[in-house]
């Protein structure tokens, strides 16, 4: 049963981990552009805080073993 939890805990890190590279390959290509309008700058302010709430999972569930 063990193995089970710790697979599926794996595989829910790499979930996340995936989602975390996403998010900030999605922010790195907005900040390159010279100018933003205001929904792309809403936009960044999005992601920044989705990738910072999908860290913090990630770091919650590294520290729950």
């Amino acid at each position: 049963m063990t193995s089970t939890i710790d697979g599926s805990k794996q595989a829910t890190l790499d979930q996340l981990t995936a989602e975390h590279r996403r998010l900030d390959e999605q922010l790195r290509m907005l900040e390159r552009r010279r100018a933003l309008t205001p929904a792309e700058q809403l936009e960044i302010s999005r992601l920044k805080k989705q990738k910072l709430l999908t860290k913090d999972r990630i770091t919650r569930l590294r520290d729950a073993a």
